[in-house]
């Protein structure tokens, strides 16, 4: 039996984030291989975090800047280490390549973090999104940790056309490997309330997620009250984990504006609600909440970045405006008239099966893996640029590392 050891930025809580279904669907698909898998983070396990003995996957609490997983890693030898997002390689990656050369590299981008830094830096400047800028620091770390890795992992084709066009990464080290849904099934929609049974608005997010937070506090702001005023009897409910303050006293029964909080089944709530409003101005990867709501068949009104590598060529499960006016006509439109809703819903439905089906992405995630296992020196060599920047980077990332640890051991 083969070991992967994963590295993660922190315990996976599919519960709350989108991040948490990515990386649990990703652990399904290696278990299914028969892979023996550890779990490894410097972060602390939450009360939210999933509860991996159930699934006999060893855990591993690791330090950074310490030479006890350099120990760890060599007695571990394993056969594929993931690193769950840039972060985790850029610490870990350097002693993964010195202490266990022959193992697989695979990096999980989650979404490009540049990108979205970059969107969310461009919004607050009030700067066009046409005029941003990609070029900064956190990108130059981003794009080296991508080619200092065997394959990374990226979740929207849009990213994919912006490494590959943009940066010119070679699609030899990236495979696009969005979110994996099962086919929805005519028993299963047919079980889903009806138009009639469901009432009020919805939006969900974890709102550590900076474009999560913004949205909650546009939508108060700037949709709500003009929705409000066409639909008085309408409410939105908002779920999201980790509810701040400054969301906590938004709560309005009087206006319709409902905080809820965590929801330990998003899916049910999602089934109650009409329509979801996800008005996210500025985000990057796949946007976990849209699908939920459509697997739940609640048809959303978003805008351009929230849709953003959903639906391809295919109609939209609702609408993507970009601006208010036409967000809040979307919005009630969806929500009062029964033809617009079951069209939006079965599109939704047509996007899951055709795009992100997950017996489909599988296959072919697997045949990825199976070509570079069979040639890892020709696939390292091909990629020469990144053995250069494993080559510096290790020498100078790893001296900075034992001067920490030598500090900290003085300290």
């Amino acid at each position: 039996m083969k070991n992967l050891l994963i590295i993660g930025f922190t315990f996976p809580e599919p519960s709350t984030t989108a991040a948490g279904v990515r990386m649990m669907q990703l652990i399904d698909f290696f278990l299914s291989k028969g892979y023996k898998i550890t779990f490894a983070s410097t972060a602390s396990i939450s009360d939210k975090s999933v509860d991996f003995t159930s699934l006999e996957i060893s855990t591993k609490e690791i330090k950074l800047n310490d030479s006890s997983f350099d120990v760890y890693i060599k007695e571990l030898n394993p056969y594929i280490v993931l690193f769950d997002r840039f972060l985790t390689e850029e610490q870990f990656g350097w002693r993964v390549a010195e202490n266990c050369p022959n193992s697989i590299r695979i990096l999980d981008t989650e979404d490009l973090h540049f990108l979205r830094k970059a969107r969310e830096k461009a919004y607050k400047t009030e700067t066009s999104f046409e005029n941003i800028n990609l070029f900064t620091e956190v990108a130059k770390r981003e794009l080296a940790s991508i080619l200092r890795s065997d394959l990374s992992l990226i979740i929207s084709e849009y990213e994919m056309v912006l490494l590959e066009n943009t940066f010119k990464i070679s699609g030899d080290i990236l495979h696009y490997l969005p979110f994996m849904v099962d086919k929805l099934d005519e028993k299963e929609i047919g079980r889903l309330p009806t138009f009639e049974e469901r009432e009020h608005f919805i939006t969900v997010g974890n709102f550590q997620h900076a474009p999560n937070l913004d949205a909650v506090i546009y939508l108060k702001k700037k949709i709500w009250p003009l929705i409000r005023k066409q639909l008085p009897e309408a409410q939105i409910h908002i779920y999201g984990a980790y509810v701040p303050t400054e969301v906590a006293t938004m709560n309005d029964e009087k206006e319709g504006f409902l905080i809820k909080g965590w929801a330990e089944n998003i899916n049910e709530v999602l089934k109650d609600a009409r329509v979801c409003l996800a008005p996210l101005q500025f985000g990057a990867g796949l946007k976990g909440k849209l699908f939920d709501a459509i697997k739940s068949g609640t048809p959303s009104v978003t805008t351009s970045i929230g849709a953003e590598g959903i639906n391809g060529n295919f109609p939209f499960g609702g609408f993507i405006e970009d601006s208010i006016e036409k967000f809040v006509k979307a919005s009630v439109l969806l929500y009062t008239k029964k033809d617009e809703y079951q069209t939006a819903q079965q599109s939704g439905f047509n996007i899951l099966n055709k795009r992100f089906n997950s017996e489909e992405i599988k296959n072919k995630f697997g045949d990825k893996l199976g070509v570079i296992f069979k040639n890892i020196e020709d696939h390292r060599q091909s990629n020469f640029i990144g053995q250069i920047l494993q080559h510096q980077s290790l020498q100078a990332t790893k001296y900075l590392s034992k001067w920490i640890e030598e500090k900290n051991k003085l300290n």
